[in-house]
């Protein structure tokens, strides 16, 4: 199997995908709009998941105390600074579980970020268990005129995992909210955690296959990091052999192997996950930015000669 994407990249890039979208570059903007989640809030359980610390992603502009309109406005800003080239953007409601609250509250905020006349369409962060029918129906027609897709946090294929890290729901829940998103010609991103305890390389190797079969478009990998505060920093501590934390060598290795497998067709936003180094309980990668990672990928791919989707089987 042939790769030919633009610039002959040696996987689907999640920003020529966006060019040849929009025709220019598009940035997201963070939002945080207040919303929480139901393992959190006692619907399922307390806590959330034992590896959450949502602090570590946010923006400095992404408060609560901001309304979603400050933030916006105060993200173009942000961006017009450090991202010349972009003028337009995508608001990103990542905090939490963004469709987590009524209709009527979901429509208010959602319509409060496409007032922005910049502002192109939404890309909203979820649990597969808080995507009711009449939530993605209004998704649907907001996507009859902006750029929408539904982000899930599948982070495991494996219920004993999703289990361990008190998630909440099920890879069935997962696969179940996927392809009711699908019916409906919504886009989809979805995320997956590389690292989590008690699963193998062959393991995680596995699910490229398992996500390949699925519908959906953007794919979003994180390498498990272990931050301060968490349910996960206390468990490590206690039992470090139950981790196998990657080395750098390790990992690139690793997302090599795994992106061989994956379907082409699919998206890959990103290889890897970065948070500012304060929040980190443990890292062996020292202070290296996102861009440094790939770019490292990328050329031990051109060594292998190599692409995405080389070893995929339909």
């Amino acid at each position: 199997m042939e790769y030919s994407w633009e610039h002959k990249r040696r996987f689907n890039s999640y920003s020529e995908h966006f060019k040849q979208i929009f025709g220019e570059r598009v940035q997201k903007l963070s939002v945080n709009a207040g919303f929480t989640c139901p393992n959190r809030d006692g619907k399922i359980a307390t806590g959330g998941c034992i590896f959450c610390n949502n602090d570590a992603f946010n923006p400095s502009y992404c408060k609560t105390s901001k309304s979603i309109s400050q933030q916006i406005s105060e993200g173009i800003e942000f961006h017009k600074v450090r991202y010349r080239r972009a003028s337009k953007y995508l608001a990103y409601f990542q905090a939490y579980s963004n469709t987590y609250d009524t209709i009527e509250n979901l429509k208010l905020k959602y319509s409060e970020a496409l007032n922005f006349p910049e502002v192109c369409g939404l890309i909203i962060g979820t649990r597969p268990d808080c995507v009711s029918d009449e939530v993605l129906d209004y998704l649907a027609f907001l996507s009859k005129k902006y750029y929408i897709m539904v982000e899930y946090g599948v982070e495991s294929c494996y219920n004993k995992t999703l289990e361990f890290v008190n998630r909440g729901h099920t890879f069935e829940q997962a696969v179940d909210a996927i392809e009711r998103t699908h019916k409906l010609n919504i886009k989809i991103g979805t995320h997956l955690i590389f690292g989590l305890p008690y699963e193998s390389r062959e393991m995680m190797l596995n699910e490229a296959k398992i996500m390949s079969d699925l519908p959906i478009d953007n794919i979003k990998f994180h390498q498990l990091q272990i931050f301060k505060n968490t349910e996960l920093e206390n468990i490590y501590n206690h039992k470090p052999e139950v981790f196998n934390l990657f080395s750098l060598d390790d990992y690139i290795d690793f997302i090599i192997q795994f992106t061989e497998r994956l379907n082409p067709r699919i998206v890959i936003e990103r290889f890897n996950s970065e948070v500012p180094p304060r929040f980190l309980a443990s890292s062996n990668w020292g202070l290296l930015r996102l861009y440094e990672v790939m770019n490292l990928i990328e050329k031990e791919m051109e060594k292998r000669d190599t692409w995405q989707g080389r070893l995929f089987e339909i």
